[in-house]
């Protein structure tokens, strides 16, 4: 039994597709900034916030780490309406990507900061900085390039992984090609091309990331 290959209606709608894609490259990238922001305010309650600070920030990474994606999406996506908080399918994929994304940025980061030898940071006390810049200078810049190959692997996994919110209607890529299965039965093709999409979007996060890693560490 052979099969014939059609890939004509894929590329009849080949445009669809590019618009799915670029709606997965935006909410990947909003995610990313997002999640990176949670990261670093959960590291540094993880390490210097009150006992209750503390307590929440490990609460919220266990939780997150130790539960699906899909079930944290349908939580933000299905679970606030029931308390009376309405948000269209793309908000609740950034709310419920950032948060998954800043629990794991929060264990990367912190692990980063762990590993500022104290005499640095005491070092630039001495040298008469601020608390502030003390932070800045001494512990996250650096922290962030001892992580930087970690964080920018998550962020690579993560807009993978933004193709499950296709489940609560997001209508990124992956959706898309949902969508063009059901019109043209050809689910061999569409999720090949769709893969191969995929493939290019993570190489060329790869090839970006290299870029902002070697202009904002090179000097340093």
């Amino acid at each position: 039994m052979s099969y014939n290959f059609n890939f004509t209606p894929i590329w009849n709608n080949f445009d669809l597709l590019l618009q799915g894609a670029l709606v997965t490259l935006q909410l990947s990238a909003t995610t990313m900034v997002f999640g990176l922001l949670v990261g670093l305010v959960g590291a540094s309650l993880k390490l210097w916030g009150p006992r209750p600070g503390r307590w929440i920030a490990t609460g919220y990474v266990d939780f997150i780490r130790n539960t699906p994606l899909l079930a944290q999406l349908f939580i933000v996506y299905f679970g606030l309406p029931s308390l009376g908080v309405r948000i269209s399918a793309e908000t609740a994929a950034v709310i419920g990507l950032t948060i998954y994304m800043g629990a794991y940025a929060t264990e990367i980061v912190r692990a980063g900061i762990t590993a500022i030898p104290k005499s640095q940071i005491e070092a630039g006390r001495c040298l008469g900085m601020s608390h502030w810049q003390v932070f800045r200078y001494v512990i996250v810049f650096p922290a962030l390039k001892t992580v930087y190959p970690a964080l920018t692997s998550q962020f690579v996994l993560l807009m993978l992984g933004s193709s499950l919110v296709s489940l609560i209607s997001a209508k990124e890529l992956f959706h898309v090609a949902a969508y063009l299965d059901s019109r043209t039965f050809l689910p061999f093709e569409i999720y090949l091309v769709v893969s191969l999409m995929y493939l290019a979007m993570s190489l060329g996060f790869r090839v970006l990331f290299r870029v902002v890693g070697h202009f904002a560490f090179a000097k340093t």
